[in-house]
């Protein structure tokens, strides 16, 4: 996947998949590193203001940690 396809996702995809990718996605992922990286992190970070914290907990209790 480009960068520019990983950005596109990361645009298109609620928080709860966000936090998904972030919780699970294997250490060393492209979606973390670099200039995606610091997309990914900021993207998230604006959408988890706009759902606020009763959505954050939601969408981390559906998601889990296994």
């Amino acid at each position: 996947m480009t960068a520019i396809e990983m950005k596109n996702w990361i645009d298109k995809a609620s928080y709860q998949e966000l936090l998904s990718k972030w919780r699970f996605e294997p250490i060393g992922s492209l979606f973390f590193q670099g200039e995606v990286g610091d997309y990914y992190a900021k993207t998230m970070a604006e959408k988890r203001s706009e759902v606020g914290n009763d959505e954050h907990v939601r969408a981390s209790k559906n998601i889990g940690w296994e």
